[in-house]
């Protein structure tokens, strides 16, 4: 900055950079899921006030960095600040994100680090935008990404940008008019001592920018003279790919058209309904059994049956299958009604409050709902149901020959063009499972342990002569649920167990917890939650679901008889992470500004200081160091926190492997000659415990029984905490 130039000019270029990029954020709020705005809102003012006053690096830093601490104080830690309680929660939370990170599983980032990404590209962005308009006064770049930025967002999204535009380009046209200014007045070597005391410049600026901006509200407007481009796009990326192909990016949500599966989506939070319920659990919809190579279509039109009363007599499941009975209200939002009924497993009767006929195709488990013509939309409704609790041992002691003809007939289908190698693979998979509930399970499990990835962005639509399924399981390794349920019924299929795809909903989020236990949470349930599974047939129980899909769990219950009068817990999927719909990713519209901010840098005649950047390196080294040398204890954190949440065996697995990692750089390896009871004996005598075997056994019968044991896991993850300790110390 000049040092001619008055501060008070200055100050009010400034202003305008910091309302331009207010336009940056308050998308944000509508069209992400960021709370909190206002807080946001008052940090950028704080950074840029600091950036204006001109205040040294030396105390810049300490001043917004305190504010970036304090806002995550007050919004995610319980503990006083700077405690030592506080510390602890902090550092658990780095290291957990770390390694979420590490694992590029970004959807187990935390809101706390999302919100610190958020402030620290804020308290970035508030010194460039203090270099580009105030050193270099070079802000056109920036003025029109601003307004492509609007423009998308109006098009492309819920918000509306016709205010925003308006507002910015009266500050648009301020702000070049005073940058231009400056560079002429600095060119001319004009001193600035007549503008502070007759600053008649501003006048004719303010005046064309009035009439600019008056002119151009009250001028008459031409229509479109271009098609809508959105329509064509969407139909494009519906299309893509050949015939019915999806291989566009579409947004998420319960589609009718499942004949051409694949391609990419971008999440939907927009609500469908509210659930009162007691439980989490699958709102089904419908299944389908004909599997064409590409996706999923129906062997028949639905016959339906019309309903007497408000009895739904819909089978799912066997008689002698353990209920519990339930009752469930549905309120569907605005007019995302569905005309085919959302329920859980196990629905008896439906109430509405005027009078509606409930039609039901058995063999595709729709219901659809027939008012008068001018009758009103089903928008409320409660369900009472029978929700089950499978008995793995009834599972396990099926017999095959007892699945009646036609299920067996029609639910094996397959293409004579599916390839060989996916029948080979079922087999490999579930290699020494001598009966279809752990052969099922082996299928289920199959996906998380063999490095596939939940992935909804760049997922391929198959070729003409490719096989949907096969693309899956040998090639992209990537997918949805779509991928995962889909490919779980045709490897099922190749062994002949019969199987089928279920379609619907999984359980939301709740919003509004229950004070007690007998009342009722109320869950949200988004256009994100759309959902596929799958359902196997065992002779004796019904249809029972299986989860396949990387990061969900299965909503079914089901237990283990251990003797007469005892059963164990809900045996769960391997797998339990958050569900698509709590996919939350952070704003990244504002990564344009930094390319616009690098492009200036390299035209203006900025000084690098050195001894910045040397200071820089220096602390980002010694940071790495830092955590390279406690990445132990960062693994430690993170995994036990996994093993409070999950309690499953991939977890389990996880901890054993880290636990041998740390032995190893501890100089205690296990020797190739070794087995791991030998090893586990020997890591006893030297640390004086019975731990390592313990976890030994335990690990063992997980790996060469597939005994998955719970609570025992549960008991055991803090002694595998404790051990972890004793070997660091």
């Amino acid at each position: 900055m000049s040092r001619d130039t008055p501060i008070l000019y200055t100050s009010l270029l400034y202003v305008c950079a910091f309302i331009l990029f207010l336009e940056w954020l308050y998308p944000v709020n509508q069209i992400g899921e960021v709370t909190n705005m206002v807080v946001f809102i008052l940090y950028t003012l704080f950074c840029f006030l600091i950036s204006l006053l001109g205040v040294k690096w030396w105390l810049s830093i300490p001043l917004k960095g305190f504010g970036l601490l304090f806002i995550i104080d007050s919004l995610f830690i319980t503990p006083p600040l700077l405690s030592g309680m506080w510390f602890e929660q902090l550092l658990v939370e780095i290291g957990f994100n770390l390694n979420a990170l590490f694992a590029q599983q970004w959807h187990e980032l935390t809101p706390l680090f999302r919100s610190v990404l958020f402030l620290l590209l804020i308290w970035m962005l508030s010194y460039l935008l203090y270099y580009w308009f105030i050193v270099m006064k070079r802000i056109f770049i920036f003025v029109l990404l601003t307004f492509v930025y609007l423009s998308l967002l109006d098009t492309f999204t819920v918000y509306d940008a016709g205010a925003a535009i308006v507002r910015t380009f009266i500050v648009s046209f301020a702000a070049l008019g005073m940058s231009n200014f400056f560079k002429e007045i600095g060119r001319e070597s004009i001193r600035f001592s007549w503008v502070k005391k007759a600053p008649l410049w501003a006048v004719p600026l303010a005046a064309v920018v009035l009439c600019s901006t008056l002119i151009g509200y009250a001028a008459p407007k031409f229509d479109p003279q271009w098609p809508d481009p959105v329509p064509f796009i969407q139909s494009a990326a519906e299309n893509a790919g050949g015939p019915g192909a999806g291989s566009g990016i579409q947004k998420v949500g319960y589609g009718e058209d499942d004949s051409r599966l694949g391609g990419s989506f971008v999440q939907d939070y927009t609500p469908v309904f509210q659930a009162a319920a007691q439980d989490e659990h699958y709102w089904r919809v419908e299944t389908k059994d004909v599997y064409t190579g590409k996706g999923w279509e129906k062997s028949g039109d639905p016959a339906f049956e019309v309903q007497r009363g408000n009895s739904i007599e819909l089978e799912t499941f066997s008689d002698n299958v353990e209920t519990e009975a339930y009752r469930t209200m549905l309120d569907f939002q605005d007019d995302s009604h569905m005309e085919k009924l959302v329920y859980p497993y196990g629905i008896s009767q439906v109430e509405t409050a005027h009078p509606v006929d409930f039609l039901l195709d058995h063999q595709f488990g729709e219901i659809r709902a027939e008012r008068e013509e001018d009758g009103p939309s089903l928008d409320q409704y409660t369900i009472t149901y029978e929700t089950p609790s499978f008995d793995i041992d009834a599972l396990r002691d099926t017999n095959p020959g007892d699945t009646p003809e036609m299920i067996q007939d029609r639910f094996t289908q397959l293409p004579d063009s599916l390839p060989e190698r996916v029948h080979d693979l079922a087999e490999e998979v579930t290699e020494g499972d001598e009966n279809r509930y752990d052969k099922a399970t082996s299928i289920e499990s199959y996906f998380g342990r063999s490095g596939f990835t939940y992935q909804i962005s760049d997922v391929p639509v198959p070729d003409e002569d490719q096989d949907y399924v096969d693309q899956f399981l040998f090639e992209t390794q990537a997918g949805y649920c779509d991928n995962y349920s889909t490919a779980m019924v045709v490897m099922l299929r190749s062994l002949d167990i019969p199987a089928r795809w279920a379609k619907g909903f999984t359980g939301g989020d709740v919003v509004q917890n229950g004070d007690t236990t007998e009342e009722y949470d109320i869950y949200e349930v988004t256009n994100a939650n759309a959902h596929s599974w799958v359902e196997v047939f065992f002779p004796g129980s019904g249809w029972v679901p299986f989860e396949p899909t990387q990061g969900f769990s299965n909503l079914t219950d089901f237990h283990m008889s251990l003797d007469e009068s005892e059963q164990s817990d809900e045996e769960e999927s391997p797998e339990m992470e958050t569900p698509e719909d709590q996919q939350e990713e952070m704003p990244e519209e504002e990564e344009a500004t930094t390319a616009a901010a690098q492009d200036d840098n390299d035209s203006g005649n900025f000084a690098i200081n050195w001894w910045y950047v040397l200071i820089g390196v220096v602390m980002a080294a010694l940071i790495g160091f830092i955590i390279y040398r406690t990445r132990f204890r960062w693994r430690t954190a993170y995994l036990f926190r996994k093993l409070e949440l999950r309690h499953d065996g991939k977890t389990f697995q996880d901890a054993y492997h880290c636990l041998l990692d740390l032995l190893a750089h501890r100089g205690f390896p296990k020797k190739p000659d070794q087995t791991l009871r030998e090893f586990a004996n020997r890591i006893d005598s030297r640390y004086g415990t019975d731990t390592m075997n313990k976890l030994t056994r335990h690990y063992e019968r997980m790996l060469y029984k597939n005994e998955v044991d719970n609570q025992e896991t549960v008991r055991l993850s803090q002694s595998w905490k404790n051990l972890m300790k004793q070997i660091m110390t």
